[in-house]
């Protein structure tokens, strides 16, 4: 049993990117990984590539031999792949056991209605692929209800084209300071609560409407009651003609009920953490070996197990992120002066793999690409040293024929 993921996304979502942070995470946790790329536009890889599509079929020859645009010669330069599946399963072949990173291409046209992405992954798991969709989209979207309904409605479709276990990512959280404060908490976009409170705030984007009255309306909208708001925005501001269209579509993603999101910041080792740990469990790679007992569970319910409340993760990055940045570079401080006097000469190096102090603290932020050298931290990181040594009780498992069963007496 082989496993992977399957990186999709818009383009600017942080594809390559993640990518290459979980690359380095896999890594440092002692799981040997590689990066296949499928995206024949693809050019300018910053993570090591193991296996890539350009070494079959690149873009800019089927633009000019097909005399078509980027979004038609990357639709022909997938159709080519999957007639030449191949090609790929033999490239695969030479990676024996690794865990897969497939990075995908950007056009949204190929996860949601084009067949050629989905026949190859299906091919896939028949040679043996144990297979994860990971669906990155900016946490840009979150700063405007439209763009927001929007990302909700193609996430939903990309989890019906595809047919596989599916995991939402919001990426880049961390610049979420950056822009306007958000009208609702992040649990709200995360868990994709209620979107009727999102209604007010899309009116302002509507043509024809006082955008700035309307903003202030909806501002005042989410503090009163459901009712209280239809009536005085019924009174005050005549529905727009795109009212019953904008009910219909939140109506259509609470019915399905299957569209969440994991938020991810890739520097932030314990959103990695927990996002892998998401990831395996949809994949059944955190089962170890092949069949299934009662012990299974056990380890699905581990006591060790690393989790995130999104709260947290507002406080971090977007309410108190100067405060925490701060924190966190006087710890650094004090890390590179203790290593100083122990004569490391300020450079952070490896620890014994017994000791299990490799620590994540920016993924790819001081290591060259293709490299797994990560940052190491103290040998008191306990979310490191439990996850590694996971790591090595789970290849023991499946080097022994699987997980033991454990009998009460």
């Amino acid at each position: 049993m082989r496993f992977g993921q399957l990186v999709i996304g818009s383009p600017g979502a942080g594809k390559s990117t993640y990518c290459d942070g979980m690359h380095q995470f896999m890594g440092a946790i002692g799981r040997k990984c590689s990066i296949v790329n499928l995206d024949p536009a693809n050019d300018r890889t910053s993570y090591p590539c193991a296996l890539d599509v350009r070494d079959l079929v690149t873009l800019d020859e089927i633009m000019e031999a097909e005399d078509l645009g980027p979004n038609g010669g990357i639709l022909y330069a997938l159709e080519e792949l999957e007639h030449n599946f191949e090609w790929l399963e033999q490239g695969l072949k030479e990676l024996e056991d690794d865990y897969i990173l497939f990075d995908c291409p950007g056009q949204v046209e190929l996860f949601t209605h084009h067949g050629s992405l989905r026949n190859m992954f299906l091919r896939l798991e028949k040679l043996g692929y144990r297979l994860v969709v990971v669906a990155l989209t900016d946490s840009y979207v979150l700063t405007r209800p439209s763009l927001y309904i929007s990302a909700l409605l193609l996430a939903l479709r990309s989890m019906l084209q595809l047919d596989l276990p599916h995991i939402n990512v919001l990426t880049k959280i961390d610049n979420l300071s950056n822009y306007p404060e958000l009208p609702f908490n992040l649990d709200f976009y995360t868990d994709v609560q209620d979107l009727r409170y999102l209604l007010p705030h899309l009116e302002p984007e509507q043509p024809g409407r006082d955008n700035k009255a309307s903003r202030k309306k909806a501002s005042r909208d989410g503090q009163g009651s459901e009712d209280e708001d239809e009536d005085e925005d019924e009174i005050d501001h005549p529905k727009s003609k795109f009212a019953a269209l904008n009910r219909a579509i939140i109506q259509l993603v609470e019915d399905f009920a299957l569209v969440g999101f994991t938020p991810l910041a890739i520097e932030d080792r314990s959103m990695m953490m927990v996002l892998l740990r998401q990831i395996d469990r949809a994949g059944g790679y955190a089962f170890g070996g092949e069949g299934a007992n009662d012990t299974v569970w056990q380890i699905a319910m581990r006591e060790n197990e690393i989790t995130m409340d999104v709260r947290d993760v507002q406080e971090r990055w977007i309410d108190r992120r100067e405060e925490y940045d701060e924190e966190e570079r006087k710890l650094w401080d004090e890390e590179s002066k203790l290593m100083k006097e122990e004569g490391s000469a300020g450079t952070r190096t490896a620890t014994s793999e017994e000791d299990g102090g490799i620590g994540l603290g920016g993924v790819g932020d001081n290591t060259s690409p293709g490299t797994n050298d990560l940052d190491i931290a103290s040998e008191d990181d306990e979310d490191i040293v439990a996850i590694k040594e996971w790591e090595r009780k789970r290849r023991k498992d499946v080097e022994t024929g699987g997980i033991k069963i454990v009998r009460k007496g």
